[in-house]
């Protein structure tokens, strides 16, 4: 594993570094500069706040292509009552807020820390972050939000505070960008998400997939 240098933005290639269970380095910092050029790399930030920052580039990789996605009869049904609406950028730093306030099954505390936060909300005022909100009755009920490089969309976080609500979310956004997006980059397997297509592909394909995708931006 490498330690980064804080005055240099550089990081181990992915392709000929395999790290422990797809670590590959620590340290450095969460300057948008960092962060952007990472996510080009195929690397991801994922630590616990207080502790060193870690870098991850994991092998299997888990990703959606939006043309396997799987929209089950009850859900088809729930989008076609229209039980939902949907925005995008509408609410950004509201939908990163919820993100970083939801617990999930198997984990104390929060990943997503205020100052990883604030770097995405910098992200996102620069064009590179988008959020997808999930309005109910006019309440934000659920959305996520990521970083969009080229035709692949990768995918940071997720809330719901209704039933539903997250995955109706989701399946609109890749139905409504199927034509222009090659890849959703899920990064670590759930079952939430497999249940609506993702799979896990080797770390190579996805890269090959993500540098053919940064060579036609």
């Amino acid at each position: 594993m490498v330690r980064l240098d804080e005055n240099e933005i550089s990081f181990p290639d992915p392709e000929l570094y395999d790290g422990h269970e797809g670590l590959i380095a620590f340290g450095g910092d969460l300057s948008i500069e960092r962060i952007w050029f990472a996510y080009q790399l195929g690397i991801f930030p994922w630590y616990n706040p207080g502790e060193e920052i870690l870098w991850w580039s994991p092998d299997p990789r888990f990703v959606l292509f939006p043309d396997e996605l799987k929209v089950s009869k009850s859900m088809r049904k729930i989008l076609n009552r229209s039980v939902f609406t949907f925005s995008e950028n509408k609410s950004f730093r509201e939908v990163i807020q919820n993100c970083q306030q939801t617990s999930r099954k198997e984990q104390t505390g929060t990943w997503l820390s205020d100052e990883l936060m604030e770097s995405f909300i910098k992200l996102h005022e620069y064009g590179l972050a988008k959020s997808i909100e999930v309005w109910q009755d006019g309440e934000l009920v659920g959305g996520f939000y990521g970083l969009q490089i080229g035709n692949v969309f990768c995918g940071e976080s997720m809330f719901a505070k209704v039933s539903n609500a997250s995955k109706a979310g989701f399946i609109h956004f890749v139905e409504s960008n199927k034509e222009v997006l090659d890849l959703i980059d899920c990064q670590s397997h759930t079952e939430h998400l497999e249940s609506l297509g993702a799979k896990m592909i080797p770390k190579k394909e996805f890269l090959k997939i993500l540098h053919k995708n940064n060579e036609r931006r």
